[in-house]
């Protein structure tokens, strides 16, 4: 057996609608073809490649479960994403990666997902950086 990538992620939400807007409105995905499951919920696509699954309708977990710590997701446009993030007032951590320079930004989805935008190198460092998660 051998894996060939990644297919996507599974996330529950309180706010079917709240967590469309974040992943779709904020960060640009779009949504997609879904099956007619039983329940409420949206598959949403980078490209063509349905990447991010919600699942709406199902009770969060009181704890935290697994150890899944974040997703992390390839990105560009650096500043437009931070002008998006502090229009819709998300707090945010950004920083480069020791070594590799790479941006890494930090923010978390309406339910407390936390999610990761690495951006290249080359990406200028953005201007106007009001909002930002604490350590």
């Amino acid at each position: 057996m051998a894996i060939d990538g990644m297919n996507h992620f599974t996330v529950l939400t309180s706010d079917l609608e709240k967590s469309k807007a974040f992943y779709i409105g904020v960060l640009g995905l779009t949504e997609g073809y879904r099956p007619p499951f039983a329940f409420p919920g949206a598959w949403l696509y980078s490209g063509d490649q349905a990447i991010l699954h919600i699942i709406a309708g199902k009770p969060l977990p009181v704890e935290a479960q697994g150890v899944i710590d974040h997703m992390a997701f390839t990105a560009s446009n650096l500043q437009v994403v931070v002008d998006t993030l502090n229009q819709h007032g998300i707090p945010f951590k950004l920083h480069r990666l020791v070594g590799e320079h790479t941006w890494q930004l930090f923010c978390h989805d309406p339910d407390g997902a936390k999610v990761e935008l690495d951006f290249a190198a080359s990406e200028p460092e953005p201007r106007a950086i009001n909002t930002q998660l604490g350590s």
